[in-house]
C-alpha cells in the first residue's frame, strides 16, 4: 500500500472522479472538478484527520480562472489510480523569468553535489501540471528537497541560501524520511540559533522541534503516519 505524505500526488479513478462530480458543488467548484476531471489532472495530499479510515483527504488549489478557490474532498483510497509527484525543478525553467533559469540551472546544479534534487510544488508547480494560469506576479518558487538527515538538510539549506533573485522568491521546505518537513528559511536561522524551535510540519499535524534528534523521535512519526 502506497503511504501518504504531504506534496504527494493522486490521480483519480474515472469511478473516483464521477463519485466526486456527483456530490453538491457551487459552480465556480464543479466547472474547476469537471476540467479536472475531463483531463485527469491531479490532486493533492492535505493533511489528514486521525481516525478517518479509508478516506484521503485531497485539495485542488485552482487557478485565476476559478477565483483560485481551495477545493478540499475527501475520497476512499480505492478511488485512487495512482500516486506521482510534484515536477522537477528542471521542467519549471520555461515558466521562470531569464535571471531565474540561471538561477535555478546553478541550484540544481548545487543540489546534485550534495545528493539532492528539488520538486516544485505551489504554483509554479501547478501550472506545469495543468498549463492554467496559476502564477502571478509576485509567486513564490516553493521547492521541496528530500533530505536524509540534519548534515544534509544543512548542506541543501546553504545552496537554497544563494538563490540569488528576488524575482520569484525562493520558498519551500526541506523534507525528511519518514514524510516530516520544515521550512528551509526557519531550519537555517533555527540551525544558526537565531530561534529556539522549529516548526515540523507531518501528515497530522505539527510540533514544535527543539534539537535535531527529534527528527528521529518516534513522537514524530506520528506527524507523518
Amino acid at each position: 500500500m502506497e503511504a501518504l505524505r504531504r506534496h504527494r500526488l493522486v490521480r483519480l479513478s474515472r469511478d473516483g472522479w464521477a463519485s466526486v462530480l456527483a456530490r453538491v458543488w457551487d459552480a465556480p467548484a464543479r466547472h474547476c472538478l469537471a476540467h479536472w476531471a475531463a483531463h485527469g489532472l491531479p490532486l493533492v495530499v492535505t493533511r489528514q484527520s486521525p481516525g478517518a479510515g479509508d478516506l484521503i483527504a485531497l485539495g485542488l488549489p485552482a487557478p485565476t480562472r476559478w477565483e483560485r478557490r481551495r477545493i478540499a474532498l475527501h475520497v476512499p483510497r480505492g478511488s485512487v489510480a495512482c500516486f506521482e509527484e510534484f515536477p522537477e525543478l528542471g521542467e519549471v525553467l520555461p515558466w521562470l523569468p531569464q535571471p531565474a533559469r540561471a538561477a535555478a540551472c546553478r541550484l540544481q546544479d548545487g543540489l546534485g553535489a550534495c545528493g539532492a534534487q528539488a520538486r516544485i510544488y505551489g504554483s509554479h508547480g501547478w501550472q506545469v501540471l495543468s498549463g492554467l494560469d496559476h502564477v502571478r506576479p509576485g509567486s513564490d518558487l516553493d521547492v521541496c528537497v528530500q533530505v536524509e538527515d540534519a548534515a544534509q538538510a544543512d548542506e541543501v539549506a546553504h545552496r537554497l541560501t544563494d538563490w540569488g533573485v528576488e524575482q520569484p522568491r525562493l520558498d519551500g521546505e526541506l523534507m525528511f524520511p519518514d514524510g516530516s518537513a520544515v521550512a528551509w528559511r526557519e531550519w537555517s536561522g533555527w540551525r544558526a540559533t537565531r530561534t529556539r524551535a522549529v516548526m515540523v510540519k507531518g501528515l497530522t499535524g505539527a510540533m514544535l522541534c527543539r534539537d535535531a534528534s527529534c527528527l528521529e523521535a518516534a513522537s514524530l512519526a506520528a506527524l507523518a503516519a
